[in-house]
């Protein structure tokens, strides 16, 4: 390529935003992209793209990218230069398949502090089963309020779903939820008293025709109930 181009000419920096443009269309596209020529090559394997790499969901994985040598090599890397989707990976396997908590515990810790809204949930999750730590519910209700207000629940739960559900099905450990799990302790709050029926909405949805199935946990106008929902419905991702 460099024989009929001036790309060798290019600022590194320039190049370097062209090819994370690249990188977040698809890792086919950035390896398409490392060949043209040895400048591309060259910036392809730099941090910044590496970090910026778009992952497919684990239900569009290519498993022989894991298998083949090169492909796993590629994952380590981007692990190693601190791709935030694969550490939300890693960390969720190291603290509910691998059972090593105070490894995925900081791992996840540091996925969240970096902005990723997956592990924003995950954290949210395991604070609000911190049953004797009033702070660490605090702190896990704000999470969870902010991801709500942003509408981003679902697709963190999705995010959650596949990492523990796809791929280790048999070997999920979630922590088991106590009877002091529950976050609501409002006395005017009209959804308590309901949260049995919430719990299971989809099962009696169709046994009864509940309004509660069309929107599931939309329906719960209480944050802290919403919340103790999502407790629910996470710690019993392993029992799916």
């Amino acid at each position: 390529m460099e024989r009929f181009c001036n790309a060798s000419e290019l600022p590194r920096d320039v190049c370097v935003v062209i090819a994370i443009k690249v990188a977040t269309t698809s890792i086919e596209d950035l390896c398409r992209f490392r060949m043209t020529c040895c400048v591309a090559r060259d910036v392809g394997d730099d941090d910044t793209v590496l970090r910026m790499v778009v992952i497919p969901p684990l239900h569009d994985m290519n498993w022989v990218w894991i298998r083949d040598p090169i492909g796993r090599r590629f994952f380590e890397r981007c692990i190693e230069i601190g791709h935030p989707e694969l550490l939300f990976r890693e960390a969720l396997r190291e603290l509910y398949i691998r059972r090593n908590h105070a490894v995925g515990w900081e791992m996840l810790q540091n996925v969240a502090r970096n902005g990723l809204d997956a592990a924003k949930y995950a954290l949210s999750m395991e604070l609000l089963l911190q049953r004797d730590d009033r702070d660490a519910k605090k702190e896990g209700l704000e999470l969870f309020r902010t991801l709500e207000a942003g509408n981003l629940l679902p697709a963190c739960y999705s995010s959650c779903f596949a990492v523990l559900t796809i791929s280790w099905p048999d070997e999920v450990q979630i922590p088991d939820k106590g009877e002091e799990h529950t976050v609501c302790d409002s006395t005017r709050c009209l959804t308590r008293g309901h949260m049995g029926l919430l719990y299971d909405y989809r099962r009696r949805a169709a046994e009864r025709g509940s309004i509660h199935g069309v929107g599931g946990a939309n329906h719960i106008r209480c944050i802290r109930c919403r919340a103790d929902y999502e407790v629910e419905r996470f710690v019993d991702i392993a029992r799916v």
